[in-house]
């Protein structure tokens, strides 16, 4: 017997860039905003070894587990960054901080009302904290190698395909806008990864569904709101969440 489907709504909107600004006496994100976190690979490198002496053993064997020194790298860079980002957050000192993680991986500090989502790319990291609701955050790089139009029947419905046809020159950046605000949703809801994105509509200001992955019907909240921005010349960014209103503020992570 097939999965008992719900409703599901998905609210889209694209604003204008994000540009990220220098840190200046941050503050623990209040009910209602957002803090957004990036940091371009080449600016934080030279930290490297300052964030790998952060990693807990079990994060030092993940690491090591990747083939390609760019992954190990990315991985380390990342989660080290996080660990700071966090320690500033519940004053503690970043290589103490436990994390445990739920049922499909999404890790969290147990005992904490600060809800984080982690996304990196392959020349870049985002970090994204809020307080009151969960989140999700994706984040994708424009100098990703993609062949959109020969991957796209497999992960979006026929209208998103049309509209990333219809993008022409822009293809590649629509075809990314979708791809992050998928991420974002699966992100915000904890099941992190969907095996059917066919399932999820993003691309009109307001997508009505109905969802019978059985993961994602028992996790998914009943209405996510999705922002996308550009970040730089180079990025793509989705932030998802069962909360309508947020104040975003964007912070450069090169000075923390």
């Amino acid at each position: 017997m097939p999965p008992q489907g719900r409703p599901l709504t998905i609210h889209c909107a694209t604003t204008d860039p994000l540009e990220p600004s220098v840190p200046d006496g941050v503050l623990r994100p209040t009910e209602g905003s957002v803090h957004i976190w990036y940091a371009k690979l080449d600016d934080i490198r030279p930290r490297h070894a300052e964030f790998d002496r952060l990693l807990q053993p079990e994060e030092q064997e993940r690491a090591q587990r990747f083939r390609f020194d760019t992954d190990r790298e990315r991985y380390v860079l990342g989660h080290g960054l996080l660990r700071v980002l966090l320690g500033r957050y519940l004053t503690q000192e970043p290589a103490s901080i436990r994390m445990a993680r739920g049922r499909f991986g999404k890790p969290y500090v147990e005992g904490s009302d600060l809800h984080f989502s982690f996304s990196d790319t392959k020349d870049a990291i985002l970090v994204a904290f809020a307080t009151g609701a969960e989140i999700g955050a994706d984040i994708e790089t424009m100098h990703r190698k993609v062949d959109h139009e020969g991957v796209s029947g497999h992960f979006f419905t026929g209208p998103e395909i049309g509209a990333i046809t219809a993008a022409g020159p822009n293809a590649k950046r629509r075809f990314l806008e979708f791809w992050t605000r998928k991420e974002a949703v699966l992100k915000a809801s904890g099941t992190g990864i969907m095996d059917d994105l066919h399932s999820l509509r993003v691309d009109q200001d307001i997508n009505e569904l109905t969802i019978r992955h059985p993961e994602f019907v028992v996790m998914a909240a009943p209405v996510y709101h999705v922002h996308t921005w550009q970040v730089g010349a180079d990025h793509i960014v989705s932030m998802a969440s069962p909360q309508q209103r947020w104040e975003v503020k964007a912070w450069n992570a090169i000075e923390v």
